[in-house]
């Protein structure tokens, strides 16, 4: 018979009613999968282990459930992918899940917990974050560059900021609704630039 951890029942009874059947299924699922996972509760969550390692994890909300497989991108043989939900979310994250039927097939959901076993067996390292790329540069407007180029030091200033740093300021102008803001923002940002500060200079560390 499988280990059930009292933390997890009683966390699955508080849980939203959406949400009862949802991780009760869940639960079936992994110990299914993985017949001598162990339950516990890590970070107020549900989570399962394999081999001292998280197997999985489950949580609810208020209006959502979640379910997580860390390992199982480990495997190298494409198992992530199979793990792509209808929101584009991978790595063993299903999105928001609302209904039993919002979640892959069981067989499907075995077959990758199988291989996220075996891939803590095989002693494979958790995949890391996948690394964002960075923004593309805003375009300057053109308000903004016709008062840098009347202040050589704010217009020199500005070259040489990061391309993160000269985005607060154009995203704070843009964003003026009234024409009057705007040239308010444009002359305050010209001042600060000159002087070298950036957009948050007042919440920047010295």
């Amino acid at each position: 018979m499988p280990t059930r951890d009292d933390r997890i029942t009683a966390y699955i009874a508080r849980s939203a009613p959406f949400a009862r059947p949802i991780l009760e299924h869940l639960r079936a699922i992994v110990h299914e999968a993985c017949p001598d996972v162990e339950e516990t509760i890590k970070w107020g969550f549900p989570h399962f282990t394999h081999g001292g390692r998280i197997l999985a994890g489950m949580s609810a909300f208020k209006q959502h459930a979640a379910f997580a497989v860390p390992m199982l991108g480990a495997t190298g043989d494409g198992a992530e992918k199979q793990a792509v939900d209808k929101t584009g979310e991978a790595m063993g994250h299903y999105g928001r899940i609302t209904a039993i039927s919002d979640l892959p097939s069981k067989r499907t959901l075995i077959a990758q917990l199988k291989q996220a076993a075996k891939a803590i067996d095989a002693g494979a390292k958790r995949p890391g974050p996948k690394k964002h790329k960075p923004k593309p540069p805003l375009q300057v407007p053109d308000h903004l560059t016709k008062a840098l180029s009347k202040n050589p030091s704010a217009k020199a200033h500005f070259g040489k900021f990061p391309p993160s740093k000269q985005r607060d300021y154009i995203e704070w102008i843009v964003e003026a609704k009234r024409e009057e803001t705007r040239e308010r923002r444009v002359a305050q940002s010209v001042e600060w630039i000159a002087e070298g500060k950036g957009r948050n200079w007042k919440y920047e560390k010295s």
